[in-house]
C-alpha cells in the first residue's frame, strides 16, 4: 500500500472508530436565556465591552475561521471586514499580505499578538485553536502597542477550557485545482506568428519555421500543473480538573501543491504541518492565578523552482523530452529553459520546528487592583537546502558542476510585559486604568554553506556539504554580504512604558486616552519617541430622550486621534566601500585603494503615522440589524525607502539613496452591515455585507525627487514613486492606438515607428515622442473592496455563501511584456494582433522590436474582480441518532473555496501577491490561486 493511501485509510478509520467513543455528558448552558450576554472585545493589554469601545476594531469569531481549507487563519477572513484588504498567496503554506486601511509603510508587516506574543508570522497556528480575533484599525486602538503596530495589529485569543471535559475532532479532505489557466497558441499558430514576425522585422522569411521540423504540440501548463490533495485533521480536549483549566490540541495539515512533482529529483511544493497547543490556567488562591500558553509546530515545505513564467514563454513546438537522447529537450536558439526540466532538476526543502511559550501570572490585591506579568518566547531555527545537479541536456559549454547550498537560521525572540490594572466605580463614574512596562527583543542570524560536486543518491542524507568540494562558509554578519547575497544577522530591542485610561459616565459618555514611550535599538539618533492617542464616544441610545423609542438598541457616535511610530527601518551605520585598482598614486605608480562608493544616511529616524477616525454604530430591531460606518484619514511621514539623487555623481546608489524620503496619505469610508434573525424554531437566516473605499497618495518626497523602481526590462522600470501618485503606480507611455500605415507612423515624431507599432501619446505636445512623454498609467491599490454573504440554518441543514471582490485597481502584466526574443504568445494576441491596415487598433503587430515592450498602458490591465470565496453546506446528525452513537454532535459538510471568479485580466488570477508593496500589482511569475473542494466533519463527544 502506498504511503498516501495508508494515510487516508487511517483517516477513514479515525472517522469510523471516533464515532463509537463513549460520550461525556453535555455541559449545561449556565446562562439564563433572558440574561443579556455582553459582547467583549480584545484590546491592547485587556478587554472591553463592545458597547464601550471608542476605537475602530473589527471582530472575527471562531465560526468565521472554522472549516476553511487554509493553512494560514488570516486567509479565512478575506472579505469579512471593511478596510482590511487581504491578498492571498497561492503557494502552499504561504502567508497572505494584510493591508489595514491602505499602505502605511513600505517596510514591515502587520503584527499579530497571539496570547501576548508579538509576531509577524502565524503559519504555525491552526484555525481550530483560535477563539477570536480583534483587528485594530485606527491609530487610537493601535497606539497602546506603539512602535510595534505601525502597519496594523491583530490580537488573537486562543481557546481556553472550563467545566466538564469536551472533545472535538475536525477533519476534511479535498483537492485543489488551478482555474482560469490562460489560453496559449498551439504549435501551428506559433509557427504562423513566428514566421509573420520574421517578415515584420526583416521584410523576408529567412529562417522561417516548418511544421515538419517540429512535430510536437506541447501544452506546457498541463505539463507543470496537477490536481493535488489537501487534508487536515485536528483533535482537541477542553475542560477543568479542580482548579486547573485546560485546552489541548494536536493537528496535522498536508497540502500537496499544484506543481506536478514525482519526476527527476524534485519533490514539488508540498506543505506539511504538525501543530500542538496546550493552554493551562491554575487558580492558586482567589487572588492568584498562573498560566501557560504553549505552542509547538513542525513544518516541512518543499520548494520547487516556480516554472510558471517559463511555461508561459516556452514555445509549444518543443517536446518535454528529446526523442533521440531520452533527456530533457533543450530549446536550441531560445533563451528559455525547459519548464518541466526546471521543475524536475532542482531540489529544495525547508524544515522548521517552532516553539512558542507564554508564561503568565495574575495577582489581585486591594480589591480593585490586578497585577499581571507575562513572558513570551518564540524560538525557531529553519534550515534549508538547495540542490541543483549538472544539467546534462544543455550544451557542454554551459554545463556546471552540481551545487548544494544550505542555510541555517536561528531566531530567538521574547516579549516581557508587566501591567497593573485598576478598575473602580464611583457612582455613575467608571474607571479602568492600566499602566505597564514592556521589553521586546528579536534576534536572528544565519550560517551559509555551499559546495560543488555533491552527489545525490535519492536520500536527503546524501546532501551533505562535507561530501562536496570548493566549500564556502559565511556566518551571520550585521549587513547583507557583498559576495553571498542574503547572509545576515541582526538584533532589535524595544523598551516601552505605557498607560491607558478608559472612563465612562453611566455608559453614555466614553473617553479613552493612552500614551506609550518606546525606545528602539534600530534608530541611531532620537531613539525614544512618545505616542499619544485619545478617543471619545457618545451612546445616544442611553439618553433619556431615547427611552421611549423601540428601534435602536444601540446608537453610538465615536471619534479618535492617535499617533504611531515604526522603527523597523534599515540601519546604515557603516558606509559601503569598494577597492579601486589604481586609486592611490605615489609618483606615477598606482596602488590599490579603498573608497566609499555609496551615500549613507546614518541619521535615519522614525517613521510616524497619525490618524483620525469618526464612526457611527447602530443596532436596531432587537439587535437583529447592526450597522457600523466610519471615515478615516491617516498620514504616514518620514517613510524610509530609496530616492533618486540624480544631481549627485560618483556614488553607486545615486538612483537609490535610502533615507526618510516619503510621506503618504490614506483616507476612505467604511461600511459594515449585519442582519441576523430567527424565523422560527427551525429556521434562522443571516446576511452580511461590507464596503471600504480608499484613496492613497504620496504627499511628499525628499528633495522633490522620485524613485524609478520595481521590475524593469532593458533598463526601463515599471514603477515610479512620486508625489501626487499612489504607491506602486505604473509609469510609461500611454497607448492611444496602433499605427495603421507607415505614412501615419512617419509623421508621429515616434522614432523608427512603422505600421503595426503602438502609437504613444505626445504628452508635452512638442511633436516628439521621448521619455518626457511618459506618464502615470494606474495604481495597484483598489479604490474599493467589498464582501458579502448569506447563511441559512434550516432544521439540520446549514448553508453559507461568501463573496469577495475589489475594484479600481490595475495590474501590470509583466508575464506578457517580458519578451527577449521568440517567446510564445497567448491566444488573445493571436486573435487580435495587427496584420494590416484596419485589422486592429488595440494589439500591436508581431515583432521583436523593443519599442513594443517599453513600459506602456497596453500591459496595464483591469484588476477588478468578484469571487465566490466560499460555499459550504453542512448537515447535523439528529440528536437522537447522535445520542445512540454516544456522541454529542456530528456535522458533515462539503465546501468549495474560490470555485468561481469573474474578471477581465489576461492571467491566472487578478489576486497578485507580492510582499514588496512597491511591486504589489506586478504579475511576474506569481504562483496562482487554486479552487479547493473539500468534504469534512465536526465531531464532538
Amino acid at each position: 500500500m502506498k504511503q498516501r493511501d495508508l494515510k487516508y485509510s487511517c483517516l477513514i478509520a479515525v472517522l469510523y472508530f471516533g464515532m463509537t467513543v463513549n460520550a461525556q455528558t453535555t455541559p449545561r448552558d449556565t446562562v439564563p436565556k433572558e440574561q443579556k450576554i455582553e459582547e467583549v472585545v480584545m484590546i491592547g493589554y485587556g478587554s472591553q465591552k463592545k458597547e464601550n469601545v471608542t476605537g475602530s476594531i473589527g471582530i472575527v469569531s471562531a465560526k468565521d475561521l472554522a472549516d476553511k481549507p487554509n493553512a494560514n487563519p488570516i486567509s479565512s477572513i478575506q472579505g469579512k471586514l471593511a478596510g482590511v484588504n487581504i491578498t492571498n498567496s497561492g503557494t502552499p503554506g504561504g502567508s497572505p499580505r494584510v493591508d489595514i486601511r491602505g499602505v502605511g509603510s513600505l517596510t514591515g508587516n502587520t503584527v499579530f499578538i497571539v496570547d501576548g506574543m508579538i509576531t509577524t508570522d502565524i503559519s504555525y497556528l491552526s484555525s481550530q485553536d483560535i477563539e477570536s480575533m480583534s483587528v485594530l484599525k485606527d491609530p487610537s486602538s493601535l497606539a497602546i502597542f506603539g512602535a510595534q503596530a505601525a502597519n496594523g495589529a491583530i490580537i488573537i485569543k486562543t481557546k481556553t477550557g472550563k467545566g466538564k471535559p469536551v472533545y472535538n475532532f475536525n477533519s476534511y479532505i479535498g483537492f485543489k485545482k488551478v482555474t482560469n489557466v490562460p489560453e496559449m497558441v498551439n504549435s501551428d499558430q506559433y509557427i504562423e506568428l513566428y514566421n509573420e514576425k520574421l517578415y515584420n522585422d526583416n521584410g523576408n522569411g529567412a529562417g522561417s519555421l516548418n511544421r515538419n521540423q517540429f512535430p510536437a504540440d506541447t501544452k506546457w501548463f498541463d505539463e507543470i500543473f496537477r490536481t493535488s490533495m489537501i487534508n487536515s485533521n485536528d483533535f482537541s480536549a477542553t475542560g477543568s480538573l479542580g482548579k486547573l483549566n485546560y485546552y489541548g490540541s494536536v493537528g496535522y495539515l498536508q497540502d500537496e501543491g499544484i506543481l506536478a512533482a514525482g519526476r527527476g529529483i524534485n519533490s514539488g511544493s508540498d506543505f506539511n504541518r504538525f501543530n500542538s497547543k496546550l493552554n493551562l490556567s491554575y487558580k492558586i488562591t482567589d487572588n492568584i492565578t498562573i498560566g501557560d500558553n504553549f505552542s509547538f509546530s513542525k513544518i516541512r515545505t518543499d520548494v520547487a523552482q516556480n516554472p510558471l513564467l517559463d511555461a508561459y514563454s516556452a514555445p509549444p513546438i518543443f517536446s518535454v523530452m528529446n526523442p533521440n537522447t531520452g533527456d530533457y529537450q533543450f530549446f536550441n536558439g531560445y533563451s528559455i529553459p525547459n519548464p518541466r526540466a526546471k521543475l524536475d532538476l532542482y531540489r529544495s526543502q525547508v524544515r522548521q520546528e517552532r516553539l512558542l511559550n507564554n508564561v503568565w501570572g495574575e495577582l489581585k490585591f486591594l480589591k480593585d487592583f490586578t497585577f499581571r506579568i507575562s513572558y513570551s518566547s518564540d524560538n525557531y531555527s529553519p534550515s534549508q537546502y538547495e540542490y541543483t545537479p549538472t544539467l546534462t541536456y544543455v550544451p557542454v559549454s554551459s554545463q556546471v558542476a552540481p551545487t548544494l547550498v544550505t542555510r541555517n537560521f536561528r531566531n530567538r525572540n521574547y516579549v516581557w510585559d508587566n501591567t497593573i490594572n485598576w478598575k473602580k466605580s464611583f457612582g455613575n463614574h467608571n474607571f479602568d486604568i492600566v499602566a505597564g512596562f514592556s521589553r521586546t527583543r528579536t534576534s536572528l542570524s544565519q550560517d551559509y554553506w555551499s559546495a560543488k560536486n555533491v552527489k545525490y543518491d535519492g536520500t536527503n542524507a546524501s546532501l551533505n556539504i562535507a561530501n562536496g568540494t570548493d566549500l564556502v562558509h559565511v556566518s551571520g554578519i550585521d549587513r547583507d554580504d557583498a559576495v553571498v547575497s542574503g547572509v545576515f544577522q541582526d538584533q532589535q530591542r524595544i523598551e516601552s512604558f505605557f498607560g491607558r485610561i478608559n472612563y465612562d459616565y453611566k455608559g453614555k459618555y466614553l473617553l479613552n486616552a493612552s500614551i506609550r514611550r518606546d525606545a528602539s535599538s534600530q534608530i541611531n539618533v532620537d531613539r525614544s519617541r512618545t505616542f499619544p492617542a485619545v478617543s471619545a464616544g457618545w451612546v445616544i441610545s442611553k439618553e433619556d430622550f431615547m427611552s421611549e423609542q423601540n428601534i435602536f438598541n444601540l446608537l453610538k457616535l465615536r471619534a479618535s486621534y492617535g499617533e504611531l511610530g515604526n522603527p523597523n527601518v534599515g540601519r546604515k551605520f557603516n558606509a559601503n566601500t569598494s577597492i579601486i585598482g589604481g586609486g592611490a598614486y605615489f609618483g606615477t605608480t598606482g596602488y590599490p585603494a579603498t573608497t566609499v562608493d555609496q551615500f549613507i544616511d546614518p541619521a535615519i529616524g522614525w517613521e510616524t503615522t497619525t490618524g483620525k477616525d469618526v464612526g457611527l454604530e447602530m443596532a436596531l430591531f432587537n439587535n437583529k440589524l447592526k450597522i457600523d460606518a466610519a471615515y478615516y484619514d491617516k498620514d504616514s511621514k518620514n517613510v524610509v525607502y530609496g530616492v533618486n539623487q540624480g544631481t549627485v555623481s560618483g556614488a553607486a546608489n545615486w538612483n537609490n539613496f535610502v533615507t526618510n524620503a516619503y510621506s503618504f496619505n490614506n483616507k476612505g469610508f467604511e461600511l459594515s452591515v449585519n442582519y441576523n434573525t430567527k424565523i422560527n424554531e427551525n429556521m434562522t437566516i443571516g446576511v452580511y455585507g461590507n464596503f471600504a473605499s480608499l484613496k492613497n497618495e504620496i504627499t511628499s518626497v525628499y528633495g522633490g525627487s522620485y524613485l524609478a523602481a520595481g521590475a524593469s526590462l532593458f533598463g526601463n522600470s515599471i514603477v515610479r514613486l512620486q508625489a501626487g501618485q499612489a504607491v506602486g503606480s505604473y509609469y510609461g507611455y500611454n497607448v492611444t492606438g496602433v499605427f495603421q500605415t507607415d505614412a501615419e507612423a512617419a509623421t508621429s515624431g515616434q522614432s523608427g515607428a512603422k505600421a503595426g507599432w503602438f502609437k504613444f501619446q505626445d504628452q508635452d505636445g512638442n511633436g516628439i515622442i521621448d521619455s518626457r512623454d511618459k506618464t502615470f498609467l494606474g495604481s495597484p491599490i483598489p479604490k474599493g473592496t467589498y464582501g458579502f454573504g448569506v447563511n441559512f440554518n434550516i432544521y439540520a441543514i446549514d448553508i453559507a455563501v461568501d463573496f469577495q471582490g475589489v475594484f479600481g485597481n490595475k495590474i501590470y502584466n509583466y508575464n506578457r511584456e517580458q519578451r527577449f526574443g521568440s517567446e510564445t504568445w497567448d491566444l488573445d494576441m493571436y486573435e487580435n494582433r495587427w496584420q494590416g491596415a484596419g485589422t486592429s487598433n488595440t494589439n500591436s503587430m508581431i515583432t521583436s522590436n523593443q519599442s513594443i515592450i517599453l513600459p506602456n498602458s497596453f500591459y496595464v490591465e483591469d484588476g477588478s474582480y468578484i469571487r465566490i470565496r466560499n460555499i459550504q453546506v453542512g448537515y447535523n446528525l439528529p440528536k437522537a441518532f447522535a445520542k445512540a452513537l454516544s456522541i454529542t454532535k456530528l456535522r458533515l459538510y462539503v465546501s468549495a473555496q474560490n470555485p468561481w471568479t469573474s474578471f477581465k485580466y489576461n492571467g491566472f488570477s487578478p489576486e497578485i501577491t507580492n510582499t514588496d508593496r512597491v511591486q504589489m500589482g506586478i504579475d511576474n511569475n506569481i504562483y496562482p490561486i487554486s479552487a479547493i473542494y473539500t468534504v469534512g466533519m465536526n465531531l464532538t463527544f
